[in-house]
Parts: C-alpha cells; structure tokens; sequence
C-alpha cells in the first residue's frame, strides 16, 4: 500500500466493506502464508484488517502528524505481525497484531513528532502517550496544582517528578527554530534565538588536546627538574611549585644562607630549567620561555 493510497476516499470505503474473517478462515490463510509465502493470502488478511489499523491509527491523530502517515505506519505493523503470527496458538489475530500496529504508529510518532529525540525508555514512552489522559482525568476530579498533579502522574508511571515536568513542558510547545527572529536589535537587525545560546565553555576536542597538552608539559618538567641538584630543586618547589610561594626570607632562615644566596641559587636554578626544557623540547617551550622569568605550575 503506498502512502497515497493510504486514506483517499476509495481505499477507506472499501476497507470498511471488506469482509470479517472467521477463525477458521484466518487461520487457513495464516497457514498458507506461514508455509508456502502465499502473497494472496497475506493480502487478504491485511485487507480485512485495515479497518482495525485506521481506528488505532485514529487514536494519535492529536500529535499533529498526517492521518494517512499513520495509517501507513500501522499497515506496516499489520504486516509484521502477520510475519510473526502463530495461527496455531488459540488467539485472534486482529487481539495479536493490535500490539503490533500500535507499536509501530508510536514509533513513528516518536520519530516525527519532534526534531529532538525523546522517550527512548520505556517508562517515558508510556509518559510521552500517556500524560494528557492522565492530566485530563485528575482534572476532571477536582483543580490540582501542577505540583500535585505532577507527582500523582510520576507515582502512576514510575517517573520522577523532573521527567513529568519536562515532558508536560515539551507537549505544550512544538519545535521552534533557533533562526526565529525575535524582537529587533540596535543594528536594525532582528536578534535570532541562536544569537542567545552561544556557549562559551571550549569545545570538547579543544579541552581534550589542552589535556594531553599539560600532561606532556608536565612530564617535560619532571625531565627538566631532575638536572638541579637537591638544594636547588627544594627552592624552586618551594618559590614556584607550591599554591604558597615562600619569601627568599624564610628560605634563608630554613636553609641557614643569606636572602641574596637564595636569590642567586633561584636565578641559577631557573637557568638550568630553561636550558633543559628548550634543549628536550624547543618547539613546545619556546613561547612560554620568551619573558626573563620562567612560570611553572604544578
């Protein structure tokens, strides 16, 4: 059946006329299909079912999506369960294939309803397809908060109160473009809604290469700060390697030396730092070694 067909007047009218099967005729057709891959019997069992495929499909037709869509989409569900029935079982296939073409149909309106992608869990389709009944019938029994009416529907679905809410706030709007002009701005211009959702963290590679970057940096360092001898490298951990950078004072007074050895030591250290680090790595270090002095971080 092509989506045309699905719904021009000629087509429902005679899926109306078409003829109930009984029980023993569905099932001589099942047979037939299920063992030989009998076309005319496969098509004579979706011909008497169309009538069941239009009242579910009818059933969606508040999502906003064409009928003859729908009715599409259930016809492929009635012919998946035609593939899968099991005429031996002791059930009716219009109660099997039900299951089947109301399956398909929420698919296809979880598809298509929206640009964003939403109930991929069961438990939020069942709220996606069911929040509307169950808002209209608390409704009919009485004004409730949102609040309330909220958590009464996340106890009967097993959601939590953030997913109803969401949810509620996704149906009572459609999709809108993020192009929309808004009101205009002092260019003349009007303002878009991308124009206010410009995000100024760094973007995933960048933070990643940042990442490896620095832990290169810092191998590089521990390279580097191996050729200062013990003293050396206790100033240099304790003036730039610590979040508290000590006084060339109070290094004095630690290490028994004068304020100006300290400062000599220091400068000397540095030195060393900035030759092994240009000398191992040039390219990488030549930019931050450009000033007189030498930041390091820990």
């Amino acid at each position: 059946m092509s989506q045309s067909m699905a719904l021009r007047p000629g087509f429902v009218k005679a899926a109306q006329a078409a003829p109930y099967l009984e029980r023993e005729d569905e099932k001589t057709l099942a047979l037939l299909w299920r063992a030989q891959r009998d076309a005319q019997a496969l098509h004579r069992i979706a011909h008497a079912h169309m009538r069941l495929v239009m009242a579910i499909a009818a059933r969606f037709r508040h999502y906003g999506l064409p009928q003859a869509d729908l009715v599409q989409e259930g016809h492929v569900g009635l012919l998946e369960a035609a593939a899968r029935f099991e005429p031996d079982r002791d059930i009716r296939f219009s109660t099997y294939a039900t299951w089947w073409i109301r399956a398909a149909i929420q698919d296809y309106v979880l598809r298509n309803w929206s640009i964003v992608r939403g109930g991929t869990s069961s438990n939020q389709k069942a709220l996606f397809f069911n929040l509307r009944r169950l808002r209209a019938r608390l409704a009919r029994h009485g004004d409730h908060p949102p609040s309330s009416t909220f958590s009464q529907i996340a106890l009967a679905l097993g959601v939590s109160y953030q997913d109803v809410e969401m949810m509620n706030a996704r149906l009572s709007g459609g999709d809108v473009s993020l192009n929309a002009p808004l009101a205009p701005s002092d260019s003349g211009e009007p303002d878009e809604r991308g124009d206010f959702l410009v995000d100024t963290q760094p973007l995933p590679e960048d933070s990643v290469q940042e990442m490896i970057d620095s832990d290169r940096r810092a191998a590089w360092l521990k390279q580097a700060l191996a050729t200062l001898n013990p003293r050396e490298f206790h100033i240099i951990q304790q003036r730039k390697l610590t979040d508290e950078a000590m006084t060339l004072e109070a290094l004095a007074d630690q290490l028994g030396i004068s304020k100006e050895r300290v400062r000599q030591l220091e400068t000397r250290a540095l030195n060393k730092l900035k030759s092994a680090l240009l000398q191992n790595q040039p390219e990488a270090f030549l930019p931050h070694l450009a000033g007189s002095q030498l930041r390091l971080s820990a």
